[in-house]
């Protein structure tokens, strides 16, 4: 079996190109933010039909429920951490300027992260004010 290092082009090895092994940590990421995502996202589906019809008290009050909140915050962080990273994906993919898919990248992960701070008060300020 021939070595690994014979596989990669002399450029490639005087480079030290290869695996970085930092796919396996965002693919993983993906799936696991997936995953959460589909129950939390039907008890956010389930609670949004209860609730339909409500009074801002009424809906105050059941979010003042520490797990309710608790989920609701779940849901918030996983929703805009998978978008992030799948977002990522298609910058990456798709955007081949090395310095405007550098800037796309991190104006998205910037937006991502004003965004759920934005619902995080939001959530903690209705629920902890009821």
């Amino acid at each position: 079996m021939p070595h690994v290092d014979m596989l990669r082009s002399p450029l490639g090895r005087a480079r030290g190109l290869g695996s970085a092994r930092a796919g396996s940590k965002h693919w993983w990421a993906q799936r696991v933010t997936a995953i959460a995502l589909v129950p939390l996202t039907l008890w956010f589906i389930w609670s949004l039909l209860l609730l339909t019809g409500a009074a801002q008290g009424d809906v105050a009050a059941w979010l003042g429920s520490p797990f309710r909140l608790a989920l609701m915050l779940s849901l918030i962080a996983a929703t805009f951490h998978h978008l992030q990273l799948g977002m990522q994906v298609v910058i990456e993919d798709y955007v081949h300027q090395d310095m405007l898919k550098l800037a796309l990248v991190l104006a998205m992960k910037g937006l991502c992260v004003v965004l759920a701070l934005i619902c995080a008060i939001s959530a903690l300020t209705l629920g902890l004010n009821s």
